[in-house]
């Protein structure tokens, strides 16, 4: 598809007369050079002459007036400003040389395309002519789309939050031509007054090119002092001592005193899926029989599932809520999130027996299988929380929520009785202009009581009256879908689908995560490493840490589901790449960007987690388990020097670190190796799988095999394999310890017993690891 562009592109420029190529030049900026404008009236001309962006200033014939250098970019982001009045430049050498020769300030402007309040600013600000002129006549302005550049977008983030004690996107950072952040802030109104803003966006630019331009102008000291301030902030943290299990116990106790006992997760109006680690508080549980750890977590995952976060019609989950609780979201899907929910609903549902939050998962998938889902079988990156009302105007929430008379427009008077009750639709509503979000306000039995209908009937209806009510959504202007494909986030996603498959018992689930694996080696690894995104087939940017270790993480779920060797020596083969160029060999731990990346002012060695995990979270359990399939002292080696790295955060503020948490549980524990060879084909192996998809117990590996040749082959690097066969010709299965094995068993119910022997830990006492108890 790209190609394709690139070629329409070449011929455009090729048969296009000269006097043809003309722009409307942006109002105070200097003239495009030739090349840049034929490219950019090339572009244009590819997209033929029904092309109608959305943007306030238009030709009489509809075609945008304006249009700058983003229209060369592949992100959806940055074409959403491409024809916006603002002179933007993509972020590169190119810009920033502007600024040194010009001596003007850098303006840079970071984002996403399904933001909400990057829409906002962007209609307020960069599409007012005023503005835009003045912002094109004393600054060089720079678009970034945070999704390709982490590695930017963390960095000038720390420096907002440094100086204004919070963050968010947009995000808008003024810079030295050096890179260097001067001031900074999130969103700007675009006037005084405006929103109750005192100072807005056009009066802040007066003031800093007004400062930037005065003799003996202290920004620059400034600049070189706060970028002082984040090189010490991002130095690697004093190595501390290998966490135990005393780390656990210390942020449990944390998120204990924090947590919301009404409507889970932590107290506070606004409420992020992640700020409660459940799969940390399902593990504590397992580990040392913590009732309230249990609680907490089923809690939170009942909440969650019955509030307006999950689409209760099209299934996902939106990124937050905005009360306490889950009722009103806002309304963004993100992939990563909706990956992340269902490796949590999942654990919910093998830890504490739920049915219920097993169909959470299937449902969460569904979603990203039949909306998110790219014809080659990756995954997109995001929808919008806005969408079109009635007269074509942009409205937060407009596809997701519903009035009573729009679902008895769609299930008639009677049949609606009972979903209106569900859901909890009223006249007044529950969000703007009187619409509701849908929430389940009661459970299937109490709905059945007061409709008088048997339960059974009850489900039944509710479930029929979701399938219409889908159906007529669709006819509804969908939020704008990002159709970035970000390699981290599909490995998450191969995660998802891998763990999926083992424990809800069904293939197709790894039949799609391998067709995502299939699509990342084939589109986004080119000339031997990661590419961050892939675009309309275009492979961008160099991978992060994030990208290698969740693809690698992704991977080794995925040998776990289908058995594929190659899939453990892809994932080996991303580590070699990471341990090369992004790992901190003296220290421990691993950079954000490799050591041949574009330079930035500060090269970060991510330490906390967010809605993400930290890539160095992720990489560290990779390496574990690395140690426990291959036998190779080397990873666990690489592992405790990250762990140690991070100790002295995990010992003060182990929060920080949830999901490494993970790893030091990991760690701290006997993991089970779990070896299965069946006489003929793997898939014999089944009436084990089935046993252990009814036992909670993410501290394990497994390898399944066939016997013979698949052993051989695959025992030089899984040596837990060496001298494995079946017993009598029957499926035989292998439970083992740091390379001690129980007797092997043909018998799927005593490979059961065997799991469940798993001794509990006393908790620890403060500052002592923790013990196997009696």
């Amino acid at each position: 598809m790209r190609a394709a562009f690139s070629a329409a592109l070449a011929l455009a420029l090729l048969v296009t007369p000269a006097a043809d190529r003309k722009l409307e030049e942006l109002p105070g900026a200097p003239p495009l050079p030739g090349p840049v404008a034929a490219k950019i009236l090339a572009a244009l001309r590819v997209q033929g002459p029904s092309y109608r962006p959305e943007t306030l200033h238009r030709n009489g014939d509809g075609s945008p007036r304006y249009t700058n250098r983003l229209i060369l970019e592949s992100s959806p982001y940055l074409r959403q400003h491409a024809h916006n009045p603002v002179d933007w430049h993509p972020w590169g050498e190119e810009a920033f040389e502007q600024a040194r020769l010009s001596g003007k300030p850098v303006l840079l402007s970071v984002g996403y395309s399904t933001c909400h309040w990057c829409h906002v600013m962007e209609r307020e600000s960069f599409e007012d002519e005023e503005i835009a002129r003045y912002l094109n006549e004393n600054f060089i302005a720079i678009k970034v789309d945070r999704e390709e550049r982490p590695d930017i977008d963390s960095l000038y983030m720390s420096a907002v939050s440094a100086l204004t004690g919070r963050g968010g996107w947009p995000m808008t950072v003024w810079l030295t031509p050096a890179k260097q952040p001067f001031y900074g802030g999130t969103y700007f109104p675009a006037r005084d007054g405006d929103r109750g803003a005192p100072v807005g966006f056009l009066t802040m630019l007066r003031k800093i090119r007004e400062a930037y331009r005065r003799p003996g102008s202290s920004l620059e000291d400034s600049a070189r002092k706060l970028t002082d301030s984040l090189r010490a902030a991002f130095a690697s943290p004093p190595a501390g001592d290998l966490p135990e299990a005393g780390t656990l116990r210390k942020a449990v106790e944390a998120y204990r005193r924090s947590f919301d006992p009404e409507f889970g997760g932590l107290l506070g109006a606004t409420k992020f899926p992640s700020t409660l680690p459940v799969r940390l508080l399902l593990r504590y549980h397992r580990r040392f029989g913590d009732a309230e750890a249990l609680k907490m977590a089923s809690l939170t995952l009942e909440r969650m599932a019955a509030g307006g976060i999950y689409d209760q019609i099209g299934g996902g989950f939106h990124r937050y809520s905005t009360d306490r609780r889950w009722r009103v979201p806002h309304f963004e899907k993100m992939l990563y999130d909706n990956a992340l929910l269902v490796l949590a609903y999942l654990d919910g549902a093998q830890a504490i027996g739920r049915a219920d939050f097993a169909q959470i998962a299937r449902e969460t998938l569904t979603y990203l299988r039949r909306d998110m889902r790219s014809p080659e079988g990756a995954f997109y990156a995001a929808t919008d929380a806005d969408s079109a009302d009635p007269r074509g105007h942009a409205e937060e929430g407009r596809f997701f929520t519903w009035t009573p008379e729009e679902i008895r427009a769609v299930l008639g008077a009677q049949r609606s009785r009972l979903v209106l009750d569900v859901f909890g639709v009223s006249p007044g509503g529950n969000f703007s202009s009187g619409r509701s979000v849908l929430v389940v306000d009661e459970s299937m039995e109490e709905a059945a009581k007061r409709h008088s209908m048997p339960v059974s009937e009850t489900r039944a209806s509710v479930e029929s009256a979701r399938r219409e009510l889908y159906q007529a959504r669709l006819r509804r202007p969908a939020p704008h879908r990002d159709e970035k494909v970000v390699t981290a986030w599909n490995g998450l996603a191969i995660s998802a689908l891998a763990r999926a498959a083992l424990v809800l018992q069904d293939p197709a689930y790894a039949r799609d995560a391998e067709r995502t694996a299939d699509f990342l080696f084939d589109r986004a690894f080119q000339g031997g490493r990661l590419r961050r995104s892939v675009t309309a087939s275009e492979a961008r940017q160099e991978a992060f840490l994030s990208d290698y270790a969740f693809l690698t993480a992704g991977l080794l779920d995925l040998y776990e589901a289908t058995w594929e060797p190659r899939r453990l020596r892809q994932a080996l083969e991303l580590d070699s790449i990471l341990e090369k160029h992004f790992e901190d060999a003296e220290h421990g731990g691993f950079y954000l960007t490799s050591d041949d990346a574009q330079s930035l002012p500060v090269r970060e060695k991510p330490a906390e987690d967010g809605s993400e995990p930290s890539g160095n979270s992720v990489a560290v359990m990779n390496l574990l388990r690395f140690h426990e399939l291959t036998g190779q002292e080397r990873f666990l080696e690489r592992g405790k020097r990250a762990l140690k790295a991070f100790g002295t955060i995990l010992a003060g503020n182990p929060a920080a670190l949830s999901e490494m948490l993970l790893a030091v549980d990991f760690h701290d524990d006997t993991p089970k190796e779990i070896v299965i060879v069946t006489p003929r084909r793997a898939q014999e192996a089944a009436p084990f799988l089935s046993k252990l998809r009814n036992t909670y117990l993410p501290n394990r590996i497994l390898v399944v095999a066939s016997e013979g040749s698949d052993v051989q082959s695959q025992a030089e690097r899984v040596p837990l394999l060496k001298g494995k066969t079946t017993r009598g010709g029957r499926t035989t299965a292998y439970l083992c310890e740091d390379r001690v094995c129980l007797l092997p068993t043909t018998s799927p119910e005593e490979f059961e017993k065997q799991l469940r022997r798993v001794p509990r830990v006393r908790p620890a006492a403060k500052g002592q690891q923790g013990a196997a108890a009696p």
